[in-house]
Protein backbone atom coordinates (compact mmCIF):
# COMPACT_ATOMS: atom_id res chain seq x y z
CA UNK A 1 0.00 0.00 0.00
CA UNK A 2 1.65 3.39 -1.23
CA UNK A 3 0.11 6.58 0.75
CA UNK A 4 1.39 10.03 -0.18
CA UNK A 5 -0.71 13.23 1.83
CA UNK A 6 -0.14 16.63 0.81
CA UNK A 7 -1.49 20.11 2.17
CA UNK A 8 -4.47 21.78 -0.24
CA UNK A 9 -6.13 25.11 1.90
CA UNK A 10 -5.94 26.13 4.96
CA UNK A 11 -6.15 22.68 7.32
CA UNK A 12 -7.41 20.99 4.69
CA UNK A 13 -5.06 17.98 3.73
CA UNK A 14 -5.31 15.65 0.45
CA UNK A 15 -4.17 11.61 1.33
CA UNK A 16 -3.39 9.41 -1.67
CA UNK A 17 -3.88 5.46 -1.27
CA UNK A 18 -2.99 3.47 -3.87
CA UNK A 19 -3.69 -0.99 -3.45
CA UNK A 20 -1.91 -3.12 -5.29
CA UNK A 21 -3.38 -5.66 -7.75
CA UNK A 22 -2.91 -8.44 -5.06
CA UNK A 23 -4.66 -6.67 -2.35
CA UNK A 24 -7.70 -6.60 -4.83
CA UNK A 25 -7.77 -9.23 -7.91
CA UNK A 26 -7.72 -12.57 -5.62
CA UNK A 27 -10.93 -10.81 -3.81
CA UNK A 28 -12.46 -10.42 -6.83
CA UNK A 29 -12.00 -13.34 -8.32
CA UNK A 30 -12.98 -15.19 -5.23
CA UNK A 31 -16.45 -13.21 -4.98
CA UNK A 32 -16.87 -13.73 -8.86
CA UNK A 33 -17.05 -17.61 -8.75
CA UNK A 34 -19.13 -17.37 -5.39
CA UNK A 35 -21.73 -15.80 -7.02
CA UNK A 36 -21.16 -18.06 -9.83
CA UNK A 37 -22.50 -21.00 -8.16
CA UNK A 38 -25.92 -19.18 -7.01
CA UNK A 39 -26.65 -17.01 -9.74
CA UNK A 40 -29.85 -17.07 -11.93
CA UNK A 41 -29.61 -15.96 -15.75
CA UNK A 42 -32.31 -17.13 -18.32
CA UNK A 43 -31.01 -19.73 -20.78
CA UNK A 44 -28.62 -21.60 -17.51
CA UNK A 45 -29.46 -23.66 -14.53
CA UNK A 46 -28.55 -22.47 -11.37
CA UNK A 47 -25.00 -23.08 -10.74
CA UNK A 48 -23.76 -23.29 -14.58
CA UNK A 49 -23.71 -20.03 -15.72
CA UNK A 50 -20.30 -19.34 -17.49
CA UNK A 51 -17.56 -17.34 -15.26
CA UNK A 52 -17.30 -14.48 -18.09
CA UNK A 53 -21.00 -13.98 -18.32
CA UNK A 54 -20.78 -13.47 -14.52
CA UNK A 55 -17.91 -11.38 -15.03
CA UNK A 56 -19.41 -9.00 -18.03
CA UNK A 57 -23.18 -9.11 -15.91
CA UNK A 58 -21.71 -8.16 -12.21
CA UNK A 59 -18.32 -7.34 -12.53
CA UNK A 60 -18.59 -3.77 -12.42
CA UNK A 61 -20.98 -4.22 -8.80
CA UNK A 62 -18.50 -6.64 -7.37
CA UNK A 63 -15.74 -4.02 -7.92
CA UNK A 64 -17.77 -1.14 -6.12
CA UNK A 65 -18.32 -3.87 -3.01
CA UNK A 66 -14.58 -4.48 -2.84
CA UNK A 67 -13.62 -0.64 -3.17
CA UNK A 68 -15.92 0.02 -0.37
CA UNK A 69 -14.65 -2.38 1.77
CA UNK A 70 -11.47 -1.82 1.16
CA UNK A 71 -11.74 1.57 2.03
CA UNK A 72 -12.80 1.23 5.41
CA UNK A 73 -10.09 -1.25 5.55
CA UNK A 74 -7.02 0.61 4.86
CA UNK A 75 -8.07 4.16 5.90
CA UNK A 76 -7.14 3.55 9.24
CA UNK A 77 -4.04 2.04 7.95
CA UNK A 78 -3.01 4.79 5.84
CA UNK A 79 -3.72 7.57 8.64
CA UNK A 80 -1.70 5.73 11.04
CA UNK A 81 1.47 5.62 8.58
CA UNK A 82 1.26 9.21 8.15
CA UNK A 83 0.70 10.19 11.87
CA UNK A 84 -2.07 12.50 10.86
CA UNK A 85 -5.25 13.00 12.71
CA UNK A 86 -8.09 13.80 10.31
CA UNK A 87 -11.18 16.00 11.71
CA UNK A 88 -14.43 15.07 10.89
CA UNK A 89 -15.57 12.09 8.36
CA UNK A 90 -13.27 12.22 5.46
CA UNK A 91 -14.23 12.69 1.66
CA UNK A 92 -13.53 9.92 -0.27
CA UNK A 93 -12.76 9.75 -4.04
CA UNK A 94 -11.89 6.33 -5.59
CA UNK A 95 -9.54 6.37 -8.32
CA UNK A 96 -10.66 3.40 -10.90
CA UNK A 97 -8.27 1.15 -11.90
CA UNK A 98 -8.52 -1.93 -14.37
CA UNK A 99 -5.99 -3.61 -11.94
CA UNK A 100 -5.55 -2.39 -8.27
CA UNK A 101 -7.37 0.26 -6.73
CA UNK A 102 -6.38 3.65 -5.74
CA UNK A 103 -8.55 6.15 -3.58
CA UNK A 104 -8.14 9.71 -2.34
CA UNK A 105 -9.09 10.63 1.64
CA UNK A 106 -9.90 14.39 1.99
CA UNK A 107 -10.42 15.66 5.01
CA UNK A 108 -8.84 18.22 8.15
CA UNK A 109 -6.57 18.23 10.69
CA UNK A 110 -6.14 20.01 13.75
CA UNK A 111 -4.30 22.89 13.83
CA UNK A 112 -1.15 23.90 15.73
CA UNK A 113 -2.14 26.21 18.89
CA UNK A 114 0.72 28.13 20.30
CA UNK A 115 -1.33 29.71 23.67
CA UNK A 116 -0.11 33.41 23.75
CA UNK A 117 0.88 35.33 26.40
CA UNK A 118 -1.31 36.27 28.91
CA UNK A 119 0.61 38.09 31.07
CA UNK A 120 -0.85 41.70 30.28
CA UNK A 121 -4.46 40.06 30.49
CA UNK A 122 -6.29 41.92 32.85
CA UNK A 123 -8.97 39.62 35.08
CA UNK A 124 -11.75 41.52 37.42
CA UNK A 125 -12.72 39.08 40.16
CA UNK A 126 -15.52 40.52 42.03
CA UNK A 127 -15.74 39.83 45.61
CA UNK A 128 -18.55 40.24 48.79
CA UNK A 129 -19.75 39.20 51.45
CA UNK A 130 -23.44 38.24 52.34
CA UNK A 131 -24.52 40.70 54.74
CA UNK A 132 -27.87 40.27 57.40
CA UNK A 133 -29.25 43.30 55.77
CA UNK A 134 -29.05 41.32 52.21
CA UNK A 135 -31.09 38.37 53.57
CA UNK A 136 -33.59 40.96 54.99
CA UNK A 137 -33.90 42.02 51.19
CA UNK A 138 -34.35 38.93 50.04
CA UNK A 139 -36.64 37.85 52.44
CA UNK A 140 -38.69 40.83 51.96
CA UNK A 141 -39.01 39.79 47.89
CA UNK A 142 -39.89 36.03 49.07
CA UNK A 143 -43.25 38.16 51.13
CA UNK A 144 -43.05 40.00 47.72
CA UNK A 145 -43.81 36.99 45.69
CA UNK A 146 -46.54 35.85 48.48
CA UNK A 147 -48.07 39.02 48.53
CA UNK A 148 -52.01 39.73 48.34
CA UNK A 149 -53.67 42.28 46.68
CA UNK A 150 -56.08 44.56 48.01
CA UNK A 151 -57.64 47.90 45.99
CA UNK A 152 -56.13 51.46 47.20
CA UNK A 153 -58.48 54.71 47.14
CA UNK A 154 -55.17 56.74 46.96
CA UNK A 155 -52.19 58.02 44.43
CA UNK A 156 -50.26 54.89 42.98
CA UNK A 157 -46.89 54.43 44.24
CA UNK A 158 -43.86 52.28 43.78
CA UNK A 159 -44.60 48.75 44.35
CA UNK A 160 -48.43 49.27 43.41
CA UNK A 161 -50.15 47.26 41.26
CA UNK A 162 -51.96 48.88 38.98
CA UNK A 163 -54.65 47.38 35.89
CA UNK A 164 -54.48 49.83 32.84
CA UNK A 165 -56.02 49.66 29.58
CA UNK A 166 -54.38 52.07 26.93
CA UNK A 167 -53.79 52.87 22.84
CA UNK A 168 -50.07 53.77 21.70
CA UNK A 169 -50.13 56.00 18.54
CA UNK A 170 -47.04 57.06 16.56
CA UNK A 171 -48.07 60.73 14.30
CA UNK A 172 -51.32 60.18 15.44
CA UNK A 173 -51.64 56.66 14.04
CA UNK A 174 -51.97 53.38 16.03
CA UNK A 175 -49.56 51.01 15.56
CA UNK A 176 -49.77 47.41 15.52
CA UNK A 177 -49.43 45.59 19.18
CA UNK A 178 -49.58 48.95 20.71
CA UNK A 179 -53.16 48.62 22.56
CA UNK A 180 -54.29 46.09 25.54
CA UNK A 181 -57.03 46.05 28.23
CA UNK A 182 -56.99 45.29 31.73
CA UNK A 183 -53.16 45.18 31.61
CA UNK A 184 -51.58 44.12 35.45
CA UNK A 185 -48.10 46.25 36.26
CA UNK A 186 -46.59 46.72 39.23
CA UNK A 187 -45.21 50.23 39.11
CA UNK A 188 -41.29 49.66 39.36
CA UNK A 189 -41.25 46.30 37.99
CA UNK A 190 -39.60 47.39 34.99
CA UNK A 191 -42.16 45.26 32.66
CA UNK A 192 -42.78 48.77 30.33
CA UNK A 193 -40.24 50.93 28.28
CA UNK A 194 -38.52 53.61 30.42
CA UNK A 195 -40.87 56.39 31.41
CA UNK A 196 -43.69 54.28 30.62
CA UNK A 197 -44.42 53.07 34.96
CA UNK A 198 -43.11 56.28 36.18
CA UNK A 199 -45.08 58.12 34.10
CA UNK A 200 -47.75 56.77 35.96
CA UNK A 201 -46.78 57.46 39.47
CA UNK A 202 -49.73 59.10 41.43
CA UNK A 203 -52.27 57.79 39.45
CA UNK A 204 -55.69 57.12 40.47
CA UNK A 205 -58.61 54.51 39.62
CA UNK A 206 -60.68 56.02 36.91
CA UNK A 207 -57.83 58.23 35.75
CA UNK A 208 -56.67 58.62 31.96
CA UNK A 209 -53.00 59.87 31.36
CA UNK A 210 -51.49 60.78 28.16
CA UNK A 211 -47.50 59.46 28.44
CA UNK A 212 -45.08 60.99 25.91
CA UNK A 213 -42.06 58.10 25.22
CA UNK A 214 -39.62 57.71 22.70
CA UNK A 215 -38.65 53.90 22.31
CA UNK A 216 -34.77 52.88 22.53
CA UNK A 217 -32.80 52.70 19.58
CA UNK A 218 -32.01 48.76 20.14
CA UNK A 219 -36.06 48.24 20.49
CA UNK A 220 -36.53 44.39 19.61
CA UNK A 221 -39.27 45.87 17.03
CA UNK A 222 -36.68 47.54 14.34
CA UNK A 223 -40.40 49.42 12.98
CA UNK A 224 -40.35 51.05 16.92
CA UNK A 225 -36.53 51.71 17.55
CA UNK A 226 -35.75 55.09 18.25
CA UNK A 227 -39.89 56.32 17.45
CA UNK A 228 -41.35 59.04 19.69
CA UNK A 229 -44.90 57.71 20.67
CA UNK A 230 -47.71 58.97 23.09
CA UNK A 231 -49.70 56.38 24.89
CA UNK A 232 -53.50 56.76 26.44
CA UNK A 233 -53.59 55.11 29.43
CA UNK A 234 -56.95 54.04 31.45
CA UNK A 235 -56.29 53.64 34.87
CA UNK A 236 -59.23 51.09 36.27
CA UNK A 237 -57.79 49.94 39.68
CA UNK A 238 -54.83 50.72 42.09
CA UNK A 239 -54.15 47.91 44.36
CA UNK A 240 -51.61 47.80 47.38
CA UNK A 241 -49.95 44.54 48.14
CA UNK A 242 -50.48 43.24 51.70
CA UNK A 243 -47.18 41.05 52.68
CA UNK A 244 -47.86 38.04 54.62
CA UNK A 245 -46.38 37.88 58.49
CA UNK A 246 -42.95 35.69 58.48
CA UNK A 247 -44.83 33.00 60.53
CA UNK A 248 -44.31 28.99 60.53
CA UNK A 249 -46.80 29.16 57.77
CA UNK A 250 -45.06 31.63 55.57
CA UNK A 251 -41.41 29.56 56.62
CA UNK A 252 -43.14 25.92 56.09
CA UNK A 253 -43.82 27.31 52.33
CA UNK A 254 -40.15 27.65 51.67
CA UNK A 255 -39.44 24.07 53.25
CA UNK A 256 -38.89 25.22 56.83
CA UNK A 257 -40.81 22.63 58.79
CA UNK A 258 -38.75 23.79 62.23
CA UNK A 259 -37.15 26.31 63.60
CA UNK A 260 -39.35 29.45 62.20
CA UNK A 261 -37.85 32.93 61.11
CA UNK A 262 -34.48 31.42 62.09
CA UNK A 263 -33.86 28.68 60.44
CA UNK A 264 -35.82 30.61 57.62
CA UNK A 265 -33.09 33.18 57.97
CA UNK A 266 -30.21 30.58 57.43
CA UNK A 267 -31.26 28.63 54.63
CA UNK A 268 -31.57 31.95 52.46
CA UNK A 269 -27.93 32.82 53.48
CA UNK A 270 -27.10 29.29 52.50
CA UNK A 271 -28.78 29.70 48.76
CA UNK A 272 -27.06 33.00 48.61
CA UNK A 273 -24.19 32.08 49.00
CA UNK A 274 -23.90 29.63 46.39
CA UNK A 275 -25.93 31.54 44.01
CA UNK A 276 -22.85 34.38 44.79
CA UNK A 277 -20.40 31.84 44.65
CA UNK A 278 -21.42 30.49 40.92
CA UNK A 279 -22.25 34.10 39.90
CA UNK A 280 -18.51 35.36 40.74
CA UNK A 281 -17.23 31.77 39.03
CA UNK A 282 -19.15 32.36 36.44
CA UNK A 283 -18.03 36.11 35.62
CA UNK A 284 -14.06 35.24 35.94
CA UNK A 285 -14.36 32.03 33.96
CA UNK A 286 -15.98 34.16 31.24
CA UNK A 287 -13.23 36.74 31.30
CA UNK A 288 -10.97 34.38 31.72
CA UNK A 289 -12.06 32.74 28.40
CA UNK A 290 -12.26 36.16 26.67
CA UNK A 291 -8.67 36.26 27.37
CA UNK A 292 -7.27 32.85 26.23
CA UNK A 293 -9.39 33.71 22.83
CA UNK A 294 -7.91 37.42 22.46
CA UNK A 295 -4.24 36.34 23.16
CA UNK A 296 -4.53 32.98 20.69
CA UNK A 297 -5.60 32.47 17.37
CA UNK A 298 -7.06 29.54 16.35
CA UNK A 299 -8.02 28.56 12.66
CA UNK A 300 -11.00 26.46 13.70
CA UNK A 301 -11.92 23.65 11.68
CA UNK A 302 -14.79 23.48 9.44
CA UNK A 303 -16.05 20.40 10.10
CA UNK A 304 -16.08 21.06 13.90
CA UNK A 305 -17.75 24.11 13.48
CA UNK A 306 -20.38 22.55 11.13
CA UNK A 307 -21.09 20.02 13.81
CA UNK A 308 -21.25 22.48 16.66
CA UNK A 309 -23.62 24.46 14.71
CA UNK A 310 -25.67 21.55 14.72
CA UNK A 311 -26.00 20.86 17.97
CA UNK A 312 -26.48 24.26 19.12
CA UNK A 313 -29.32 24.57 16.47
CA UNK A 314 -30.82 21.34 18.21
CA UNK A 315 -30.07 22.90 21.66
CA UNK A 316 -32.32 25.85 20.55
CA UNK A 317 -34.96 23.86 18.93
CA UNK A 318 -35.23 21.79 22.71
CA UNK A 319 -35.02 25.35 24.23
CA UNK A 320 -38.13 26.09 22.42
CA UNK A 321 -40.10 23.44 24.60
CA UNK A 322 -43.93 22.28 23.86
CA UNK A 323 -43.88 25.17 21.19
CA UNK A 324 -44.72 22.82 18.68
CA UNK A 325 -45.29 25.03 15.66
CA UNK A 326 -41.67 26.45 16.51
CA UNK A 327 -39.81 23.58 16.49
CA UNK A 328 -40.77 22.10 13.18
CA UNK A 329 -39.26 24.88 11.56
CA UNK A 330 -35.63 24.46 10.61
CA UNK A 331 -33.21 26.98 11.70
CA UNK A 332 -30.53 27.89 9.52
CA UNK A 333 -27.07 26.68 10.77
CA UNK A 334 -25.41 30.17 9.56
CA UNK A 335 -26.81 32.04 12.39
CA UNK A 336 -24.97 29.92 14.60
CA UNK A 337 -21.83 30.07 13.22
CA UNK A 338 -19.87 32.73 15.11
CA UNK A 339 -20.99 31.26 18.27
CA UNK A 340 -19.95 27.69 17.03
CA UNK A 341 -16.56 28.95 15.59
CA UNK A 342 -16.19 30.60 19.39
CA UNK A 343 -16.78 27.55 21.20
CA UNK A 344 -14.67 25.43 19.09
CA UNK A 345 -11.57 27.50 19.45
CA UNK A 346 -11.82 27.99 23.01
CA UNK A 347 -12.41 23.95 23.50
CA UNK A 348 -8.98 23.73 21.08
CA UNK A 349 -7.13 26.01 23.17
CA UNK A 350 -7.96 24.83 26.05
CA UNK A 351 -7.29 21.34 25.27
CA UNK A 352 -3.49 22.67 24.18
CA UNK A 353 -3.67 24.28 27.81
CA UNK A 354 -4.23 21.32 29.52
CA UNK A 355 -1.69 19.00 27.19
CA UNK A 356 1.23 21.30 27.32
CA UNK A 357 0.94 21.81 31.30
CA UNK A 358 -0.30 18.38 32.29
CA UNK A 359 -3.21 18.96 34.09
CA UNK A 360 -4.92 16.12 35.56
CA UNK A 361 -8.16 16.75 37.30
CA UNK A 362 -8.33 17.03 40.62
CA UNK A 363 -10.85 14.28 42.26
CA UNK A 364 -10.92 16.32 45.61
CA UNK A 365 -12.09 18.91 43.68
CA UNK A 366 -14.62 16.95 41.79
CA UNK A 367 -15.87 15.62 45.51
CA UNK A 368 -16.26 19.26 46.28
CA UNK A 369 -17.95 20.39 42.95
CA UNK A 370 -20.64 17.14 43.33
CA UNK A 371 -21.15 18.04 47.25
CA UNK A 372 -21.89 21.64 46.05
CA UNK A 373 -24.28 20.37 43.68
CA UNK A 374 -26.05 18.42 45.96
CA UNK A 375 -26.99 21.06 48.56
CA UNK A 376 -29.64 22.64 46.85
CA UNK A 377 -31.46 19.58 46.66
CA UNK A 378 -33.60 18.24 49.71
CA UNK A 379 -31.64 15.12 49.86
CA UNK A 380 -27.91 15.88 49.29
CA UNK A 381 -27.20 12.23 50.04
CA UNK A 382 -28.93 10.84 47.20
CA UNK A 383 -27.20 12.95 44.64
CA UNK A 384 -23.75 12.75 45.76
CA UNK A 385 -24.39 8.69 45.54
CA UNK A 386 -25.76 9.31 42.05
CA UNK A 387 -23.03 10.86 40.84
CA UNK A 388 -20.80 8.80 42.59
CA UNK A 389 -22.25 5.74 41.32
CA UNK A 390 -22.92 6.50 38.00
CA UNK A 391 -19.26 7.25 35.36
CA UNK A 392 -20.75 9.24 32.82
CA UNK A 393 -22.53 11.82 35.08
CA UNK A 394 -19.12 12.13 37.46
CA UNK A 395 -17.35 12.30 34.15
CA UNK A 396 -19.55 15.82 33.03
CA UNK A 397 -18.28 17.15 36.28
CA UNK A 398 -15.08 15.99 35.60
CA UNK A 399 -14.99 18.34 32.50
CA UNK A 400 -16.21 21.46 34.31
CA UNK A 401 -13.39 21.12 36.86
CA UNK A 402 -11.03 20.43 34.99
CA UNK A 403 -11.89 23.64 32.99
CA UNK A 404 -11.71 25.29 36.68
CA UNK A 405 -8.69 24.12 36.73
CA UNK A 406 -7.59 25.62 33.18
CA UNK A 407 -9.07 28.99 34.93
CA UNK A 408 -6.93 28.64 37.71
CA UNK A 409 -3.92 28.41 35.58
CA UNK A 410 -4.42 31.65 33.20
CA UNK A 411 -4.92 33.39 36.90
CA UNK A 412 -1.72 32.61 37.59
CA UNK A 413 -0.22 34.00 34.62
CA UNK A 414 -2.74 37.02 34.36
CA UNK A 415 -3.13 40.33 36.52
CA UNK A 416 -6.24 40.10 38.51
CA UNK A 417 -7.97 42.30 40.39
CA UNK A 418 -9.94 41.89 43.42
CA UNK A 419 -13.14 44.48 43.02
CA UNK A 420 -14.87 44.76 46.33
CA UNK A 421 -18.51 44.76 46.01
CA UNK A 422 -21.85 43.44 47.06
CA UNK A 423 -24.27 40.77 46.22
CA UNK A 424 -26.82 42.45 44.35
CA UNK A 425 -24.59 44.20 42.61
CA UNK A 426 -22.51 41.22 41.74
CA UNK A 427 -25.52 39.39 40.76
CA UNK A 428 -27.53 42.30 38.89
CA UNK A 429 -24.51 43.00 37.07
CA UNK A 430 -25.58 42.38 32.76
CA UNK A 431 -29.05 41.96 34.07
CA UNK A 432 -31.25 43.76 31.86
Amino acid sequence: MQVSIESTEGLERRMTVELPPERVEPEFEKRLKEMARHVRMDGFRPGKVPLRMVRQRFGQQVREEIYSELVRQTYPEALSQQAVHPVGEPRIEVLKRDRGMGYTAIFEVLPEINVGDLASAEISRPQAEITDADVDKMIQRLREQRADWQEADRAAAEGDRLTISFVGKIDGEEFEGGAANDVPLTLGSGAMIDGFESGLSGVKAGEERTLEIRFPEDYKAEKLAGKDATFDVTVAKVEEPLLPEIDDEFCKAFGIEEGGEEALRKDVRTNMERELRERIRSKVKNQVMDALLASTAVDAPAAMVKEECKALREQARQNMGQNAQARKFELPLEIFEDQAKKRVSLGLIIAEVIKQNDIKVDAEKVRQRIEEMAESFENPREVIDYYEGNPQQRSSVEGLVLEDQVVDWVLEQAKVEEEVSDFYAIMNQGQS
